[in-house]
């Protein structure tokens, strides 16, 4: 009896004491304390100090929303994501970005929900890509690669910032602060310069190629306060802003999945560590023309990033031993119409026709030139000074002068199959890549086009068909006495 009496009792007073209890009031929001402000500031250096890390993102709402899944690498100002969402439009796919130049493929069966992408990247369908007018992905890229700099940001520490310290939470990484602050309108670092590693949009010694756009107020122009989810130790888990143009963005980090990125080809490939060659790499460089010039040619297949909206795909033959080129060209951006592209001894011919009757096949994979040459309306000049005739004119030589200037090996490689050594050379605004095997044969040339990315013309040693010339016009009698034709 005494025993269920105290039970009795102590449940009543349970009772009571739970209908009595009310939770304790939040802390209120506050200005930040002097080491907030410290952590707030030096969010940035931590993340580049960290190098990368895992995301996700969500802009934008409804049918504008675009969501994103994968990496970014801010010690290499690198981004690989998968795009979905149902705002995604053009983009839908696969993204890598690197500074400025973004690249992208594009996969419209792709299901709406964004997955992590492969760690090593597809080798086919890439193209450089310019966002449309007004959309949102842009302003987001510029957010990601601006959340990373070499100093502490000062404007979150002066005394009267608007930063105010609003709540405490639990994330999958710990406990965590919630403040509130304007968006940082510094500007981001470059890449990694230093020496004994590339990295994309740079030379093989370290020099910088293209800058890293500032993501300051003409990039992000934040509108409104930013709420940001940072640990004790400055690192931050989450982010929500707004951009305009966009509206709402939310930025989740996983500090933990940080594999080592990727480039893509278009991007210069993967980092490596340059030196200077060894004395078996100089002589298999030095060789290579005989070499070349001995095999006689090579099917070539062209894959050219040369602007933004020109993406070029091609195929064709090279011969070393008549110092003729002949390919069927196709942009991306016009799939029902092919180039073909003669150059020898005598200069350079083109001549635009129907992908029908240029060798057929698809705008990406385009079929071989046709054989002999139409009579179409070719157009001969000397010369030609786009990427396109570069990189022609380049893989022609090789088969007939040495290599000249300061040269790099660059990485270890692989290619059809075979270990490369790939060895750059070449002035700051046309540098080539030779990728050479153990052999002493070329597999591939790249050449860094005005786009700021890699175009490849990948070579497989081959018998060459006779290249016949392609019909020229008959050059028209100088006038005599004033009456042309006259002799």
């Amino acid at each position: 009896m005494l025993l269920a009496l105290t039970a009795a009792t102590s449940a009543t007073a349970l009772v009571l004491g739970l209908l009595s209890w009310a939770p304790e009031p939040p802390e209120p929001a506050r200005p930040l304390t002097l080491a907030e402000g410290e952590r707030l500031a030096a969010v940035r250096v931590t993340n580049l100090r960290d190098l990368r890390a895992g995301i996700r993102v969500t802009a934008g709402t409804d049918a504008a929303r675009i969501e994103l899944v994968g990496w970014v690498d801010w010690s290499r100002s690198l981004l690989y994501l998968d795009v979905g969402g149902p705002g995604a439009g053009a983009e839908r796919g696969l993204l890598q970005r690197a500074g400025p130049v973004l690249v992208i493929r594009p996969d419209p069966a792709a299901v709406p929900t964004p997955a992590a992408p492969p760690l090593v990247p597809p080798a086919d369908r890439w193209r450089l890509h310019r966002p449309a007018p007004g959309a949102s992905l842009a302003p987001v890229l510029d957010l990601l690669l601006g959340l990373a700099a070499d100093r502490p940001d000062p404007t979150q520490t002066t005394p009267g910032s608007a930063a105010r310290w609003i709540a405490r939470d639990t994330v999958a990484g710990g406990p965590v602060d919630v403040l509130q602050a304007p968006l940082s309108t510094g500007t981001p670092p470059a890449a990694n310069t230093t020496p004994g590693s590339t990295t994309p949009g740079s030379t093989a010694s370290g020099s910088t190629a293209a800058s890293t756009p500032d993501t300051g107020s003409a990039g992000i122009e934040p509108d409104g306060q930013s709420r940001y989810w940072l640990d004790q130790d400055a690192r931050l888990h989450k982010l929500v802003a707004r951009l305009p143009g966009v509206g709402p963005v939310t930025v989740l980090l996983n500090r933990v999945d940080r594999p080592t990125l990727r480039p893509v080809d278009a991007l210069g490939g993967r980092p490596g560590l340059p030196r200077t060659l060894t004395d078996a790499e100089q002589r298999r460089l030095d060789r290579l023309p005989a070499r070349l010039r001995a095999q006689g040619g090579a099917t070539v297949t062209l894959t050219a990033p040369t602007g933004t909206d020109t993406n070029l795909r091609g195929a064709g033959w090279l011969s070393w031993t008549a110092r003729t080129a002949y390919l069927s060209v196709a942009d991306l951006g016009v799939p029902d119409r092919r180039t073909l592209l003669r150059r020898d001894t005598a200069g350079l011919a083109r001549a635009d026709l129907p992908a029908a009757a240029a060798g057929g096949g698809t705008a990406e994979v385009p079929g071989q030139p046709p054989l002999p040459p139409p009579a179409a309306a070719w157009r001969v000049s000397r010369s030609g000074g786009d990427d396109l005739n570069l990189l022609v004119d380049a893989a022609l030589a090789a088969g007939s002068v040495g290599q000249r200037g300061a040269t790099v090996r660059v990485r270890e490689d692989v290619a059809a199959g075979r270990t490369v050594d790939v060895v750059e050379l070449g002035p700051p605004d046309a540098r080539l890549r030779y990728w050479i095997d153990r052999d002493g044969s070329l597999r591939r040339l790249e050449l860094h086009t005005d786009a700021k990315a890699w175009a490849q013309l990948d070579l497989h040693t081959a018998v060459v068909p006779r290249l016949a010339p392609v019909p020229r016009p008959a050059p028209i009698p100088r006038p005599t006495n004033g009456r042309p034709g006259a002799r």
